[in-house]
């Protein structure tokens, strides 16, 4: 089994930050691309950065030169860290990761539970 346990939501207020961690345990054989979605209520969930394992991340245009992700691949750990956040990046937050959990396996998509980040005054 594997498991995608996240931490670090809760209440800010605007401007402020917050770092969100992700960890994945189990049976890993090896891991691709992490990212981070996020759903707010009453709309879709969306890609908010992506990391693979080699190579350059990616970000919704609307965190870039907000948000930094990172990852710690000794760890199986991925990070997000969020400045200057808004009111509009209130939602509760996913963790995503591309796990072959065999050298055989395909790769297959796991997620976490999901983390609540509020931004309020």
């Amino acid at each position: 089994q594997v498991q995608l346990v996240e931490s670090g939501g809760g209440l800010v207020q605007p401007g402020g930050s917050l770092r969100l961690s992700c960890a994945a345990s189990g049976s890993i054989f090896s891991i691709a691309a992490m990212g981070w979605y996020r759903q707010a209520p009453g709309k879709e969930r969306e890609l908010v950065a992506i990391i693979p394992s080699g190579g350059s991340t990616n970000y919704a245009d609307s965190v870039k030169g907000r948000f930094t992700i990172s990852r710690d691949n000794a760890k199986n750990t991925v990070y997000l860290q969020m400045n200057s956040l808004k009111p509009e990046d209130t939602a509760v937050y996913y963790c995503n990761a591309n796990i072959r959990r065999k050298y055989y396996s395909r790769l297959s998509d796991y997620w976490g539970q999901g983390t609540q980040v509020t931004v309020s005054s």
